[in-house]
């Protein structure tokens, strides 16, 4: 999952001609070993934590919240939409952060390091751009 992030990600923002997987695979190997291929592996896991955990709490929550406001069952259909909705939107705000910084750490370029991980991914992208930033693509999500 992560190498076809990664994938996407080099694709999305190679500048020059459309390259094939392989050469990209093989420039990846060749500026940075193995090791590139994990760029952004720690951000991914810990997004995966935060999403997962707050999916699951959230929408547990606002079902309950949902029942007990209008009164329908926890299995109707609006109930489980209406959590959805909610757990989502705020799965959003507590993901966005990590997403922007696995895109940025993904998007180095293969024959430099801008970023020496998660830690100074985030240090420099608030820096650079403010804290707001790390909500970038907030409404599409």
């Amino acid at each position: 999952m992560l190498f076809l992030f990664l994938y996407q990600t080099l694709a999305q923002t190679n500048k020059d001609k459309s390259a094939p997987l392989t050469d990209m695979v093989k420039t990846m190997y060749r500026d940075q070993g193995v090791a590139g291929f994990y760029r952004g592996v720690e951000a991914n896991i810990l997004r995966a934590c935060v999403l997962n955990a707050t999916k699951m709490g959230i929408y547990d929550l606002s079902k309950g919240y949902v029942t007990e406001y209008t009164g329908w069952a926890r299995k109707d259909v609006r109930t489980a939409f209406c959590s959805s909705f909610i757990a989502g939107f705020f799965m959003t705000c507590t993901v966005s952060p990590f997403d922007r910084i696995r895109t940025n750490l993904m998007s180095q370029p293969t024959d430099k390091k801008i970023y020496d991980g998660l830690v100074d991914c985030a240090v420099k992208t608030v820096k650079k751009d403010g804290v707001g930033s790390l909500w970038r693509g907030f409404i599409p999500m």
